[in-house]
């Protein structure tokens, strides 16, 4: 179970920093059906059959499909590694070593992911499809990080605190503080992870080009009431994004004050830990999330300063992962008490 899950963790971070790259190529209708390509299992047989007179409006590009198809070979091996987990949890229901509840919850979980990345194609990009994808995809390697932390083996593996808590300043009091405030901060940042996607899907990450300025303003026109109406036409071709510049504006700086205070609710929940010097455990996770945010916020500036290049835009979809499975790795352990 324990190399299922650490297997799940990393093919699922691989899926979700593949589905950022694929949409930041645009290639996110390079395969306009669902599941194959074209009517074929890879771009090659599609790149020789007649299959492709279905979609004269979208003629085959072969970079563009291979990255697509690449990124759905990984997620369907990722499901069969899920349902494994979760068979092997039904199996050894006895022996308790995993709840068979969470097992099927991440299951279910990820035949969800896979619907959703159907329409993501069938619909066409619709944006709250797209972002919906991108936060089951979150939750998935979540979940497969908390199986993987709550199994008792390792550094980073499920721990009691035992009798510690009643030795350290302030006691259980202390203790329960640290888990809300972390859980505070799980919400911020799960919060600014939906942000993000909205911003990616609605090609809004470079309404505002400039840092700390938006197009030279501190406060440029942003039309907040179109920018985040949620559903739209279902049979509209959103590759490029719909939305007027104002509504773009609008999500942009939304995604920057969430930035900002979600980085406020991750710093006080790894400082408060970090006061108390007898959570050996808890401060090494707390360090642990302050480097994952340091790493984030440097990415994000350096993407707009130097122009959103491809490879930083897609790195800051691995850093908000990052981010995630650090504060995840906190929540854990002070929950263990």
């Amino acid at each position: 179970m324990r190399r299922l899950a650490v297997a799940g963790v990393l093919l699922c971070f691989v899926v979700v920093v593949l589905g950022a790259y694929v949409r930041l190529t645009a290639a996110g209708l390079g395969c306009p059906d669902w599941p194959g390509c074209y009517g074929h299992l890879s771009p090659s047989g599609a790149a020789h059959d007649a299959a492709q007179a279905g979609f004269a409006s979208r003629p085959l590009e072969p970079g563009k499909a291979w990255r697509e198809m690449v990124h759905r070979y990984a997620a369907g091996t990722l499901a069969l590694v899920i349902a494994a987990i979760a068979a092997l949890a039904v199996s050894a229901r006895r022996q308790r070593v995993v709840r068979v509840g969470f097992a099927l919850t991440l299951l279910a979980t990820v035949i969800v992911q896979a619907i959703l990345g159907m329409l993501t194609v069938t619909w066409q990009l619709k944006p709250l499809v797209v972002t919906l994808h991108l936060l089951t995809g979150m939750t998935t390697l979540g979940m497969l990080w908390w199986l993987a932390l709550s199994l008792p083996s390792g550094p980073w593996g499920a721990s009691s605190l035992g009798g510690a808590g009643r030795s350290l300043r302030g006691g259980a009091a202390y203790i329960a503080n640290a888990h809300h405030l972390a859980l505070l901060a799980l919400a911020a940042l799960a919060l600014q992870i939906a942000l993000g996607g909205w911003t990616s899907s609605n090609y809004a990450a470079i309404a505002c080009p400039d840092l700390p300025t938006c197009q030279g303003r501190w406060w440029p026109q942003s039309d907040f009431r179109d920018a985040f109406v949620l559903w739209r036409a279902a049979k509209v071709d959103y590759e490029g994004g719909l939305l007027a510049p104002a509504a773009r504006i609008a999500i942009h700086l939304t995604h920057r004050l969430g930035a900002l205070l979600a980085a406020a609710a991750l710093v006080l929940a790894a400082v408060f830990t970090l006061r108390q010097r007898g959570l050996s455990g808890a401060r090494l996770r707390a360090w642990a999330v302050l480097g994952a945010l340091a790493l984030q916020l440097v990415l994000g500036v350096s993407m707009v300063v130097r122009g959103f290049p491809l490879w930083l835009a897609t790195a800051h979809t691995a850093g908000a992962a990052l981010l995630l499975l650090a504060v995840l790795a906190l929540v854990r352990y002070l929950s263990a008490r």
